[in-house]
């Protein structure tokens, strides 16, 4: 099976010991974020976890901990834009995060990392030549390290108009022109640019628009195939196989102002004082409520199907 961390928050950057602490005693417990008292426990272990997947913007914290992860197949998205503190005030400096993913691609290996520039918005401080330009100088840094760069345009979902009342969507031709530009940039530097929930818009200007994290993506790092059960991603938009996130929402301290799991940032550093790293959850403990669910897993690897790169 596939453990995902990245949807809710960021594990890596801001719970790196507690994460560490529960591949020790090999479990985790995840409340429902819809309904409290159901907590699904999983185990961690990897007779039964093919492959973690991480998302993040900061992988560095867990680079202690990395010889913990060596039994588990991985799959790594590290974030890097071109926004300054404005937009993402708690975002480690820019030339730290390109010689950390270059770290982190040499260990894992270049099938289990992708780079992630995304949301992109467009104002007057940030606009089209702006991301060119840093995209660029991002794509040129990590040349060798990465096969897939996704890109994704700003969805201005309730948390997002609430804490970034200014961004506006971007049209579609502006979408396109800058897309198509993006396409050639990363294809210039070995890498091939997989938007996220974009439609196909792009597919004519060479974008692998099948999804930015599909069964296949994990099947490529760990180079075995996955008997997988058939999931929707999502949003009816998206293609990609996501599963079992051990994450919690508002918990992640970046602050970003595009982010959609985050409340306004009182919320956020509220739940934050709530974390233990010795607790099985991310945030706060067991209550006396809680209906315990163990949920079944089993390993995907399907040892009669011979899997070819």
């Amino acid at each position: 099976m596939i453990i995902n961390t990245g949807q809710r928050t960021d594990i890596p950057a801001f719970y790196a010991e507690w994460f560490a602490n529960r591949l020790k005693e090999g479990f985790v417990c995840v409340r429902n974020p819809y309904n409290s008292s159901q907590v699904s426990r999983y185990r961690l272990d990897p007779s039964v976890v093919d492959v973690i997947g991480f998302c993040t913007k900061n992988p560095a914290p867990m680079f202690p901990y990395m010889n913990m992860l060596k039994d588990y197949g991985q799959y790594w998205f590290v974030t890097i834009t071109g926004y300054g503190r404005d937009i993402e005030p708690n975002v480690p400096d820019k030339h730290r995060l390109l010689s950390d993913f270059r770290k982190l691609s040499g260990i894992v290996g270049i099938d289990s990392i992708g780079w992630r520039y995304d949301p992109i918005f467009i104002s007057d401080r940030y606009a089209a030549e702006y991301h060119l330009r840093a995209f660029e100088k991002i794509s040129a840094a990590l040349e060798g390290c990465t096969e897939t760069a996704v890109i994704s345009f700003i969805d201005l979902y309730p948390k997002v108009r609430r804490n970034f009342p200014e961004a506006q969507e971007v049209p579609k031709d502006q979408r396109i022109a800058l897309g198509r530009e993006l396409v050639k940039i990363a294809a210039s530097h070995g890498m091939t640019v997989k938007p996220c929930a974009e439609g196909d818009e792009l597919a004519a200007y060479g974008a692998d628009c099948s999804g930015c994290m599909k069964l296949s993506n994990y099947e490529k790092a760990i180079g075995k195939h996955l008997a997988a059960p058939k999931k929707k991603g999502a949003r009816a938009e998206c293609a990609c196989y996501l599963s079992c996130d051990i994450g919690a929402y508002n918990t992640c301290k970046h602050m970003c102002r595009y982010c959609y799991a985050n409340a306004e940032p009182s919320v956020v550093k509220a739940q934050s004082r709530l974390h233990d790293p010795r607790s099985p959850f991310l945030i706060g403990n067991y209550m006396d409520d809680d209906v315990i669910h163990d949920v079944p897993q089993r390993s995907w690897i399907d040892a009669q199907t011979s899997f070819m790169v």
